[in-house]
């Protein structure tokens, strides 16, 4: 019976009788309409599923590809079979992630130590790993460090912000490249594109002093000679 049912012709009448007959015949509890239409809707997707598709004559969907870039980055280069974006778009990913947390990592170091150096407390003096061997910090040089563990403080505050927004930047260029190239993959590149150039005659339309008719001739004053180009796409 259930052989019978999966091989079913689409809906109509004359089939739902047929599978029903078949039912019947089969010594099967006679089913209704309505579960056969709905056993015929199941067979009609699952053949659709079976179905492989074409990629030599598929086109990605701009729209599709650009909201999977959105939801899951790298999502719109799988969706467009452009698997060799992949590693540029991730790298960027990690390149970036790596420069927010050695950036982030060198601010809090520098911070500490600019606290340290301007409290009065003589214990702490996490600064010193940055001084260079057999380097002293004592009254002479003191403002000049304060200085240099500021600066470079807010310097390194600048960059972790810096690949923040890099980051936001690769996120960015991956869903407009998953837009642009879906799109792109509609565009006519065949052999069909031709630009063709032949002379013509070009009538500039004006009428000269006493004539009553546009000329069309090339021995009249108001033609000339030129290139006619048709393209072909």
């Amino acid at each position: 019976m259930l052989s019978t049912l999966l091989h079913a012709e689409p809906t109509t009448n004359d089939t739902l009788q047929n599978m029903q007959a078949d039912t019947l015949a089969a010594g099967a509890p006679l089913i209704s309409r309505q579960d056969s239409v709905k056993l015929l809707k199941l067979e009609e997707k699952a053949r659709k599923i079976r179905e492989k598709r074409d990629f030599s004559t598929w086109k990605p969907d701009p729209k599709r590809a650009m909201w999977l870039a959105i939801v899951l980055p790298g999502a719109g280069q799988i969706y467009n079979r452009k698997y060799w974006k992949l590693p540029i778009i991730y790298g960027g990913f990690l390149g970036c992630a790596y420069a927010m947390r050695w950036n982030n990592q060198m601010y809090l170091d520098y911070s500490q130590a600019y606290l340290d150096i301007m409290d009065d407390d003589p214990t702490t003096k996490s600064y010193t790993q940055f001084l260079h061997l057999g380097t002293q910090i004592n009254a002479s040089n003191e403002e000049r460090y304060k200085t240099i563990f500021k600066s470079r403080k807010d310097k390194y505050r600048r960059w972790r912000d810096l690949s923040f927004f890099c980051m936001l930047g690769v996120y960015a260029l991956s869903i407009i490249d998953a837009y642009v190239d879906a799109s792109l993959s509609q565009f006519d590149i065949s052999d069909d594109l031709s630009l063709r150039l032949q002379p013509a005659v070009i009538n500039s339309g004006t009428r000269p002093v006493g004539h009553t008719h546009t000329p069309s001739g090339i021995g009249t004053s108001n033609s000339a000679l030129g290139v006619y180009g048709t393209l072909t796409f």
